[in-house]
Parts: structure tokens; sequence; C-alpha cells
């Protein structure tokens, strides 16, 4: 898809303004954005006792957690550090869940001791948490046996995926609750990423309460996350959420005649934060070899490693140092970062817009697994992170790190 030249980041803020006073490369995060998607997942269903839980893995910055927070958000974990990030925001405990996933005896028990949640996704893990909570209550995460994903390394269903307890296993895993004398009191799954079609989540859905049928201890089922958004702006359709939303109510609501009562969840992450964010950088060299050209910019993969690991997709707009007319490159060009690795692309094979040395860049719909995602190869200090309020004003949310960061002195 080509893009156009652009100036303004959410068309709000002048993208130079900010990177002279924050600093390149920078994420910045919209308010607007992000609660108008809370809301949208908080209303997605007409049954009453619904719940949504905000998958924090994909962006654990505690000004976004509060903000989701005070949108009525609940909030999963998949660590302790994740745990107390969540609890610094203003999370109490009953609402936060540990999805963990082959965690230690100390990561179960940090959870234990401050009366939160757990699932517990295999045999092995269900006996630690009989050793270390007796007596309490367990949610069990299983394999549904369906998975869905743009990428091998994002379906989190089915028989090659790591996760959950497979449902042939349920007979033992009850057995294995009643040693300890463990009140299973919920079900989850999760059967992959950034799905845009209702079909394979509605049908795992179904399967799940069919499963509680068989399970009167179960007060609580959640059918995961993975909704998607269009990283492909003007190709990919944005998923039906209405659609979704009824289908889902449809399945409940129908369960609910001809069973009992049952609290509903949903744990999105990438739909709640992905659109809210946006990565700016700049243009630091250009070159042509052996009639290829290579863009070099300050957007290496130690900033956002989802195209190098997961060959993922972002719209990129090109901001002119100086005004000129909009032109594209003819040839076969290559948009990289910094890092010392020939995998380093963050964009190959479509239509760019021409470039020069000191021009910006946006990277857009950056929020979810963006900064979560990053790290300090090569020695490259994290960025900083800034939100453009609701009021229209900038706040830094984060400071970037300086090099003294990297070894901090004892």
């Amino acid at each position: 898809m080509t893009l156009a030249y652009a100036e303004k980041v959410f068309g709000k803020i002048n993208v130079f303004d900010l990177i002279n006073e924050f600093g390149s490369p920078l994420y910045v995060y919209d308010e607007e954005t992000l609660r108008l998607r809370c809301r949208e997942l908080r209303n997605l269903l007409k049954y009453p006792s619904f719940r949504v839980n905000y998958s924090a893995k994909a962006n654990t910055n505690v000004e976004l957690l509060k903000i989701i927070r005070e949108e009525d958000l609940d909030v999963d974990a998949m660590s302790p550090g994740e745990m107390y990030l969540e609890i610094k925001a203003g999370f109490t405990s009953e609402r936060i869940m540990f999805i963990g996933n082959n965690v230690s005896r100390e990561e179960m028990q940090f959870a234990v001791d401050r009366g939160i949640y757990i699932s517990v996704d295999s045999l092995s893990q269900l006996i630690l948490l009989g050793e270390v909570n007796p007596g309490g209550d367990v949610c069990l995460r299983l394999n549904p046996g369906i998975g869905a994903g743009h990428h091998e390394k994002v379906i989190t269903g089915g028989k090659k995926a790591k996760f959950g307890i497979a449902i042939g296993d349920l007979p033992q895993a009850q057995e294995i609750a009643a040693r300890y004398q463990l009140t299973i009191t919920g079900l989850n799954q999760h059967i992959g990423s950034l799905f845009l079609e209702t079909e394979e989540y509605v049908a795992a859905a179904a399967q799940l309460l069919e499963i509680a049928s068989a399970l009167p201890s179960v007060k609580i089922l959640d059918f995961g996350g993975g909704m998607g958004i269009p990283y492909r702006h003007g190709l990919e359709a944005r998923l039906d959420l209405e659609k979704l939303g009824r289908e889902l109510d449809e399945v409940i609501y129908n369960w609910v005649k001809n069973n009992r009562p049952i609290t509903i969840r949903i744990e999105p992450g990438r739909y709640v934060v992905a659109e809210c964010g946006a990565i700016l950088g700049m243009v630091t060299a250009v070159k042509n070899n052996y009639n290829t050209d290579f863009i070099g910019c300050d957007i290496g993969f130690n900033t956002l490693i989802r195209p190098a690991m997961y060959d993922s997709y972002h719209e990129i707009s090109v901001v002119p140092a100086q005004a000129r007319a909009y032109a594209e490159y003819d040839g076969d060009v290559y948009l990289v970062g910094q890092i010392c690795e020939s995998g380093d692309i963050l964009a190959h094979d479509r239509v760019l817009p021409l470039c020069r040395e000191g021009d910006g860049l946006i990277v857009h719909d950056a929020g979810a697994y963006g900064f979560a995602m990053a790290s300090t190869y090569n020695s490259r200090p994290l960025p900083a992170e800034v939100l453009i309020q609701c009021d229209g004003k900038v706040r830094l949310i984060r400071k970037a790190q300086t090099l003294e960061d990297l070894w901090p002195e004892k």
C-alpha cells in the first residue's frame, strides 16, 4: 500500500517537535484511541456477567494500565513482574488473574500470597499449586485442539502448541484437584493471536461451554483473546465486533438456559493497545547496493522486534525534513535498522516513499508487543514513551534510558 508523506502522529502532534523534545526513536501513545478500544470490548456482549481481562503482556506501561483500569477492564498477568506493575497501577487482587506457563514454585507462591486467582496449564503445575495452596480455587487452562493466528509462533491452541491441558486429560486433572482439595472454579483457553474472522473463536467458545456442562463447580469461563487489528490499512477489514458479540451471546444464552448462570471473560491484549501506539524514528542513511535501495533508520529490532520475529507488517509513514513532492522507490527497497544483524529489516517487498537522511518515520500500530518486547541488544538504551492525553497535552510516561543505565553502579 502507498502512504503519502505525513507530518503529525495520530494527526495531532508534529513528529519533529516530539523527537526534538524526547529523542529518537520514541514510543507515542494516544489516550483517546486507547479508551475507545477499551469501551468497544467492554460493550462486546449483552450477557450481563461479562468481564474483559486485558492481557498486560502486550504493554505493561503503568500509566497505560491506569487508563485501562479506569475504563473498568480487569487484567491478566504472566509473571510476578506483571502482577507487581498491575498492583502499582491500582488493580486490586480480585481484578488480577495469573495465567502462568511453566512457572516456578516461587512465582506460584507470589500469586497465592496476594490472593490472586491462578490458572494452571499442565497437570504438573496443578500438582505444584496443590502443594503451594491446598484447599484453594483453581482455573484450568485447556488446549481445545483448535488454533488460529497469523504466524505459527502465535498459535496457542492445537496439538503442536505448548499451552494448556489436553481435553482428554481432564479426568486426571479432576483427580489431582481432589487429592489436594482444590476446587476447579474456572476454565480458560487461548487459541491464538491476530484473528480477524469470528468462526474459530466462537467454535472454541462453544466447546468450552460444553466442557463446563460436566463440571458443576466451574463458575468462570475465559474464552481467551487474540482479537486482531488491520495492520494493512485499507486492505484488511476490521474484526466485526458486532458479529462476534452477537454470535457469542447466542451460544452463551443457549447454554445458560439449559445449565446455570456463569461468568464469562475474554482476555484481549493486542486489540486494546495496538492502535493507540506508534514509533517515531529518523532516517540515518540511504544507499544503493547492486540495484537495491537500503533506507537505514534508528528503529532496529531492539526497538520493534515483531517484523524480524514474526514477519509482521506495520504501515510506515515518511515525514520529510523539508517539503518536497511525493515520490516512490521504483525498485527493490529495504527499510532497515541499525542493529548488526542481517535480519534487522523493518519493511521490504512493498511500495515505500522516497527517503532522505534526516527524514522522520512513523511506524503505526506499535502499541502491542512493541516496547514490551524491546531490548538493549547491541547495548542500545531503551527509548522514552510519551502519552498524548485527551486534552491534547503530551506527557512523558517513561524516561529514555541513558548509557549509564546499561550498567548501573552498585
